[in-house]
């Protein structure tokens, strides 16, 4: 393995590294750092919890050095709490230079984020969409003398789905310069990511991890196959286990909706064990404070949905706890790579039902591993059950008087204003849609039908003809 000196970092970049602990290169960074270095265009995918964000904060501090001014570099990441970790990195080992970043997210003040873009910080870390807010509102700054464009988790970015940024990224890309350096970085290779291969302009970078497999070595990778009513008794009891075995532990546990975030969280909390959560329900001063308390250990759990499953270094977590079977594997992937960070040991354990195991086999084909089962003493299981249950009713009747599903559809409603859109017109699109899937739904039943109909009059003839021709040869034998 090489050194920093030896892929061209400058020595007081390599000081400011050997102050946070980091005295050798990973593999990401001795491949990445040269290249960009060079001035090509780069893209890295290596696991979660591989020094991606090093690769790429290392360089730019460094092209900064040597020719400061303002705005220099726009990373570009899917959410608001990865923004403020980079912004982090790049002021921890800019701190030198005198650098000054400005996070654009979601949930803030969009005057107070306006002034600081004004004021030609040399980074800017942001989410497209509020971004993008402030390029179509205001002329009061300008992102077309950029050196570096840097996509975080570009696989979230560029994919199209539920969080669609496809919009919000082509407004942005309007307004950088043509010549710049694009980097981007991901733990997951998506088609998405392997079509810009050979879309980058200059001199484009590609590397991946040689090893295929998307977990790293020093992860525990475990699960318990439970029914689906069983599962919230079994996390209460593996928290137990942990709180009473471990003196300095420290859990995350993932879900798939805001509201399980919620209920779980109140349900852990009735049981006493210090627990906070982060989902996007949440206001963002809210999020953030959260994320401190729990990086700072005054709470040792903390249940997220997947908003938090992305880049979050958290040194101290040693359990992730997965409480839904993740759909995707690169959903596992990231949800993992919370623990086991940085040559760390860590343990994952997935909750499994009878319905899941088609996905658990999935995981195990995309990590190239088998998932191994953990043992847990049933009976201890089974003596909380009852109690948990009642807990977890007591929970969601307690949420249900708080109207959470009806506050969910208002910050939908927000979001959409915000993006421009008109709520009640995209709703009535909506219907529409839904009244013509509708009809085409019943119109692939009428002919369904017809074609079964038809089989069956045709089975039936033949039936009939068969009859036919035993009658005949019978009264030909009498």
């Amino acid at each position: 393995m090489s050194d920093f000196s030896s892929l061209g970092l400058s020595d007081w970049l390599i000081q400011q590294c050997k102050q946070m602990g980091i005295s050798k290169p990973t593999q990401v960074q001795e491949n990445c750092m040269p290249p960009i270095l060079e001035g090509r265009d780069c893209m890295g995918c290596a696991k979660t919890g591989s020094g991606k964000t090093a690769a790429f904060v290392l360089p730019v501090l460094q092209k900064l050095s040597e020719d400061p001014y303002g705005i220099f570099c726009l990373v570009l990441t899917p959410t608001r709490e990865l923004a403020y970790q980079i912004a982090e990195q790049f002021r921890v080992l800019g701190k030198p230079m005198g650098l000054r970043d400005c996070i654009i997210v979601g949930g803030m003040d969009m005057i107070t984020q306006a002034l600081e873009l004004s004021k030609k910080p040399h980074i800017v870390v942001a989410t497209p969409g509020r971004l993008a807010d402030h390029i179509r509102s205001s002329d009061t700054f300008s992102i077309k003398k950029i050196q570096f464009l840097i996509l975080d988790e570009a696989d979230r970015l560029l994919e199209q789905g539920c969080t669609d940024f496809t919009k919000d990224l082509e407004v942005i890309l309007a307004a950088v310069p043509a010549k710049r350096q694009t980097l981007l970085f991901s733990a997951t290779l998506t088609d998405t990511l392997q079509e810009l291969k050979g879309i980058a302009m200059n001199k484009p970078f590609f590397w991946e991890s040689k090893s295929e497999v998307r977990t790293v070595e020093e992860l525990d990778q475990r699960y318990i196959l439970t029914p689906e009513k069983v599962k919230d008794a079994y996390l209460v009891h593996l928290i137990q286990k942990f709180q009473d075995e471990h003196d300095d532990w420290s859990i995350m546990i993932f879900t798939n909706t805001c509201k399980n975030c919620q209920i779980l969280t109140m349900m852990m909390q009735k049981f006493n064990f210090p627990t906070i959560s982060l989902h996007s329900m949440m206001k963002q001063k809210q999020r953030f404070a959260n994320l401190a308390k729990f990086k700072s250990s005054v709470f040792k759990i903390l249940i997220a949905t997947d908003v938090a499953s992305r880049g979050l270094d958290i040194p101290t977590v040693q359990v992730v706890i997965n409480h839904n079977t993740p759909g995707l594997p690169k959903i596992y992937i990231h949800r993992v790579g919370r623990t086991a960070r940085a040559g760390r040991h860590g343990v994952s354990i997935t909750l499994v039902t009878q319905y899941d195991i088609h996905l658990v086999h999935s995981i195990e084909g995309q990590i190239q591993a088998k998932l191994k089962e953990y043992p847990v003493e049933e009976k201890e299981v089974l003596k909380i059950l009852t109690q948990v249950n009642v807990a977890r009713r007591e929970c969601e009747i307690k949420l249900e008087s708080t109207d959470f599903d009806e506050k969910k559809e208002i910050n939908k409603r927000k979001q959409m204003i915000l993006e421009g859109k008109d709520p009640d017109v995209e709703a009535k699109r909506k219907a529409e849609l839904e009244k013509i899937r509708g009809e085409k739904r019943k119109f692939k039943e009428r002919i369904q039908e017809t074609i079964q109909k038809k089989q069956h009059g045709m089975q039936k003839k033949k039936l009939m003809k068969q009859k036919h021709i035993q009658k005949k040869k019978a009264v030909k034998s009498t």
